[in-house]
This record gives C-alpha cells, sequence and structure tokens, in this order.
C-alpha cells in the first residue's frame, strides 16, 4: 500500500466538494445563454419521439382536412339554395340539397371530433415520452453538473418547457396539414366560383407571411428570454421556501422577497414583450382581412352589376373567404408558434447534449465481474481536474486497498475528498490512470454494475417523502420484513421506530421533516446496511449530530464498515483515529499516514 506524491502546487477549488452544492450557485451558475436552433431544426430533433404514433398523427390530419372538405361542400349548397331555392321561390328543390347539406354537416362533425381526439392523443402519448426521455437523461448526469441548473429550474423544464415543445412537434404537423389542406380546399372552392375575386383574396396571402416571419423572429427572442427567466425564478422560490427557517430566523424576509420581486420583474418584462408583440400581430392580421373582404365586396358588386356573378356566388365565395382567411391566420400563428417554441427546445437539448457521467460501453469480450465481488481497490496513477479548474484535485494517486480495509480520507475542503469518491461511483470519470475493483477497470464495466457493487452514505441523509420501511428498502427493494427489521436493529433505529403509533408505515415527511436528525441518520444507516454492497463510502458520516447523537451511532457505523472496503471521508480525527489506514489528501497529493498518530493528535 503506498501513495505516491504528486506536484506540490496549491491546492485547487473543489467544484464538487459536498454531493450537492447549494440552489444558490446553482441560480448564479444557471444563467446559460442557448444556441440558437432554427424551427426546423429543433422539429426534426424531437419529431423521432412521435416514430409510434405517426399513424395516428396523419389519421388526425385526414380526418380533419376531410371535415374542412365537408364544410367547402356545404358552402356550395348553401349558394345553390340561394339561387335555386330562395331566388325562385320554388319549395320543392329545398329538399334534396337541405338532405345532402345535414348529411355532410353529420359527417364533417363526426370527422372533426375524430381528428381533434386523435389529435389529442398523439399530443399527450409525446408529451409522457417526451418528459421520459429527458428525465431519463437526467439521472445519467453527474450530481454536480445537475446542480449548475438549479432544481427548480429543471422542474420548469420537464413541465412547462415540454407542454411549448409539444406544440410545435406534436400538434403543429396536425395543425400545418390540416390548415393547408384546408386553404387548398376552400382556395379551390374560391377559384371556381370567381378566379378574379380568389386573386384578389390571395393578394393578402404573401403579406400574412412575412407578418409572420418578422413576428416569429421576434417573439422568439422574447420567449427565450421569459423561459429563462421563469427557470431562474422557479430555482430561486425552491432556494427561498427550501431555507425558510434560517429566513425567519435571521430576519430576511425582506431582502428574500426583493429577489424574489426582481427577478419576478424580468419575467414580467419578458412576459409583457410577448403580450406586445402578439397584441399587434392579431390585430394587423385582422386589418389584412378587412382590407381583403371590401375589396371582394366592391370587386363582386361590379361582377353582379355585369352579370359575371348571381347573388348566390357572391354569398358563397364570401363564405368561402370567411373559411379561408382563418386558415391563411393559422399558418402565419404556425410561423409565429413554431419561432417562440424554439426557445424551450433550445432548454431541453441543453440537458441532452449533457454528456452523462460514464458512456463507455463495455465491449461483449470483457466478462463480468466473477461473484462473490470483495471490494478491493485499486487506484493507478489517478489524476482527476474539473472542467475549467486551473489544475488537478488529484495527481497520480497510487493506492491498493485490500478487502475489508477501513480507510479515512481527510484533507481539507477542496482538497478532493469527496470527488475520490464520485470517481469510485463513476459521477466522474478519471482525467488519467485507472481505478480497479477486485483487479477490473471499472470503466470497462457497466455503470450499474459498478454501483451494484457500492453502497454511499451521504452527507445528507437523503429521505424521499415517503414511509419509513419504504426509505430503508429504497437500496434493495425485494428485502423481507426480517431483513428490514434486522437492519432497523443494526442501525439502532428499531427502538424509536417500534415506539410510533404506525410503526415502519410512519410517513417521514418532506426530506425527512417528521424525523430528528439523529432519527434521520439511523434509517439512512438502515438503508446502507441492508444494501451489504462490498464497498462503502461515509461522507461525513457525524456532521450536524451533537456528541451525544455521534457517540449513539458509533456502534451502528462499526458494525455497517465491519466485512467492507469502506471508505470513511471525514473532517473529525477522532472518527479518523478509528481507521486501519488515513489517505490525507492535500495540494492534489495523497499521504498515508498511520491511525495511532491522528489519535495522538486528537487527543
Amino acid at each position: 500500500m503506498t501513495a505516491v506524491p504528486g506536484s506540490t502546487r496549491p491546492p485547487d477549488p473543489d467544484p464538487g466538494t459536498d454531493w450537492n452544492r447549494t440552489a444558490a450557485e446553482a441560480h448564479r451558475t444557471s444563467r446559460i445563454r442557448h444556441a440558437r436552433v432554427a424551427p426546423l431544426a429543433a422539429f426534426r430533433a424531437f419529431w423521432p419521439l412521435v416514430r409510434g404514433n405517426r399513424v395516428a398523427v396523419l389519421a388526425a390530419a385526414l380526418l380533419l382536412v376531410a371535415a374542412s372538405a365537408a364544410d367547402a361542400v356545404a358552402i356550395s349548397l348553401a349558394g345553390r339554395l340561394t339561387d335555386d331555392v330562395l331566388a325562385p321561390g320554388d319549395l320543392d328543390a329545398f329538399w334534396g340539397p337541405a338532405a345532402l347539406w345535414l348529411g355532410l354537416a353529420v359527417a364533417g362533425a363526426a370527422a372533426s371530433a375524430a381528428g381533434s381526439y386523435l389529435s389529442g392523443w398523439t399530443s399527450e402519448h409525446f408529451l409522457l415520452g417526451l418528459r421520459d426521455h429527458v428525465f431519463e437523461h437526467l439521472q445519467r448526469i453527474p450530481p454536480d453538473t445537475l446542480d449548475r441548473y438549479g432544481t427548480g429550474d429543471l422542474v420548469t423544464r420537464l413541465t412547462g418547457d415540454i407542454e411549448i415543445v409539444e406544440t410545435l412537434v406534436a400538434a403543429a404537423p396536425v395543425e400545418l396539414i390540416t390548415s393547408a389542406a384546408g386553404a387548398l380546399v376552400f382556395a379551390a372552392a374560391a377559384f371556381r366560383t370567381s378566379w378574379q375575386l380568389a386573386l384578389i383574396t390571395l393578394g393578402a396571402a404573401p403579406l400574412i407571411w412575412l407578418g409572420a416571419r418578422v413576428f416569429g423572429t421576434l417573439m422568439r427572442t422574447a420567449s427565450r428570454a421569459e423561459r429563462d427567466s421563469n427557470g431562474r425564478l422557479a430555482s430561486l422560490l425552491e432556494e427561498s421556501l427550501a431555507n425558510m427557517p434560517l429566513v425567519q430566523a435571521y430576519g430576511r424576509q425582506r431582502a428574500e422577497h426583493g429577489k424574489v420581486h426582481r427577478e419576478g420583474r424580468v419575467w414580467m418584462r419578458a412576459g409583457l414583450r410577448q403580450i406586445r408583440l402578439s397584441s399587434v400581430y392579431g390585430p394587423l392580421g385582422e386589418l389584412l382581412e378587412t382590407l381583403s373582404v371590401l375589396a371582394v365586396i366592391g370587386a363582386g358588386a361590379w361582377q353582379i352589376s355585369e352579370h359575371h356573378l348571381t347573388v348566390g356566388g357572391l354569398l358563397s365565395f364570401a363564405a368561402f373567404l370567411s373559411y379561408l382567411h382563418p386558415r391563411l391566420q393559422e399558418l402565419g400563428e404556425l410561423l409565429v408558434g413554431a419561432s417562440t417554441a424554439t426557445a424551450a427546445c433550445e432548454r431541453l437539448m441543453e440537458i441532452l447534449r449533457t454528456t452523462p457521467a460514464a458512456e463507455t460501453t463495455p465491449r461483449p469480450d470483457v466478462p463480468p465481474l466473477p461473484e462473490p465481488v470483495h471490494g478491493a481497490v485499486t487506484f493507478q496513477d489517478v489524476g482527476f481536474s474539473y472542467p475549467g479548474a486551473p489544475g488537478p484535485v488529484l495527481h497520480d494517486l497510487r493506492l491498493h486497498i485490500p478487502p475489508g480495509l477501513l480507510v479515512a480520507v481527510t484533507g481539507a475542503s477542496g482538497a478532493g475528498k469527496s470527488t475520490l469518491g464520485k470517481l469510485l461511483l463513476r459521477f466522474h470519470e478519471p482525467t488519467r490512470g485507472r481505478i480497479l475493483l477486485d483487479g477490473r477497470d471499472i470503466a470497462e464495466l457497466p455503470v450499474d454494475e459498478v454501483r451494484r457493487h457500492i453502497t454511499l452514505l451521504p452527507q445528507d441523509s437523503m429521505l424521499f417523502d415517503d414511509t419509513i420501511r419504504a426509505n430503508i428498502v429504497y437500496g434493495r427493494p425485494d428485502a423481507t420484513d426480517s431483513e428490514v427489521l434486522a437492519a432497523a436493529v443494526a442501525a439502532d433505529a428499531h427502538g424509536f421506530v417500534g415506539a410510533l403509533p404506525e410503526g415502519y408505515d410512519t410517513p417521514v415527511g418532506k426530506h425527512g421533516n417528521n424525523l430528528s436528525g439523529g432519527q434521520r441518520r439511523r434509517i439512512a444507516l438502515a438503508r446502507a446496511m441492508l444494501r451489504t454492497a462490498p464497498v462503502l463510502i461515509l461522507d461525513e458520516p457525524t456532521t450536524g449530530l451533537d456528541d451525544a447523537a455521534t457517540a449513539r451511532i458509533m456502534a451502528p457505523l462499526r458494525q455497517l464498515t465491519a466485512g467492507r472496503t469502506t471508505f470513511l471521508i471525514t473532517h473529525d480525527r477522532r472518527l479518523a483515529a478509528l481507521a486501519d489506514l488515513v489517505l490525507h489528501l492535500t495540494d492534489a497529493t495523497a499521504v498515508v499516514t498511520a491511525p495511532e498518530q491522528l489519535a495522538t493528535e486528537a487527543a
């Protein structure tokens, strides 16, 4: 067992000293500029997630197009009724067209209802699939990297941003096909009625398209600012609410309110910019439509006077126009909406482009770890530097740890103690060198297999809002009741759990707030004991506990470490003195210290 010192450069800041940085740090570092993505590129990036429902998308579009075609034929029948029934007063000519009109109305209503339902069904399934896809990717990203976003911002991306992306990827294709086909149907019907009036009507189409392009670009920038501010505000609220006891105890309510208010004003201004653009775009479209209608009425009156068009024909054309203009307006709004949705797409693509902690795919010729795994850990010239850091956190660490050894990892804050644990768990990969488990390079093994043989007891007990039993079995869901009881007894938790009215079915509350700090720690200990992995990482196991609580968990800690290769990350020299070996990290180097020396210093 040797540790070889490296360079003597001063220690570098360790961006991951704790397993989770504060939300404040995440809030500060989450102000990230997104790379611009064209709407078509954003659509292509997420369209594969609709692959399984493309038939439903096509069916929905065809049904809605059929409903538009039924409306067009019904409008033609209205013109016939005007010229053949109302003008001459011939009631006998009414019944045939009326029955056909009623049949078209029923068929159109059925097609519209079925198409709308299929479109909604596709959208909801896309939402579910996209959220699952993004969340699954998030679960593979190192905790340090996730922290730079902030919890509130990530929740916003998994909810609001995903819903906006759905409007571009799942809903927009149906709307595009329906609106474009509807515009073609009603344009063709209008041309059939009067090509002169149709040309006047379609003269407004280029203006609508140009306005959509201009407003789409402006809306895209405004939407990006709004989504970013919304994420920052969510992170700020999450941070402030989580720390409310400290806020109230220090009398900092006004300061926190000021921060929330300032970010809220930024969000409000971004939202108002969107509202201003929308409030201008809509009326401009209506103005163009009004000008087109007036031009059609004037030209239609002239055609009637010249006997080129009947009154029924003009009424039919006006009806076609009332259907055509909304379709053209919808196409313009789709372009604006697509530009707006790209901001949300960019925020999701930023997450999906974040490289997971370990991407190494095991080769078929690499066999799995033979059972049982003993827990021998070897560091072969391991070095590690955080991206952007001025120097390494670890440098040429060379150390072999036999199975069952208790190794205390000590050093100043930022010296790389927690980084060592993250490298073992493959939250990060070494910059250089290798880490071996029972003689096998862990980089060649599946990440899940590596972590299956390592148990982490983090500094924060990290309980879920569930029952005590559910929290104990979290790392081993198939554990029996007797195994749960044995783990609780070994962790000195059974006594207080048995005294609770609901016993092991007692809810622990949000973050375990229904329990004391010592009780939360013992539940976490029971969870670690139940997992029975051969390698154990204890990150500051006594932090936040008083002397009495520390003394109470010492016996369970000794039982937990018995027979396991244990890395005890600690600042407590008294705790480190219990180890078989002390690994002291300083100046990016590792120094082996005898535990007897630390015991003397602690005394």
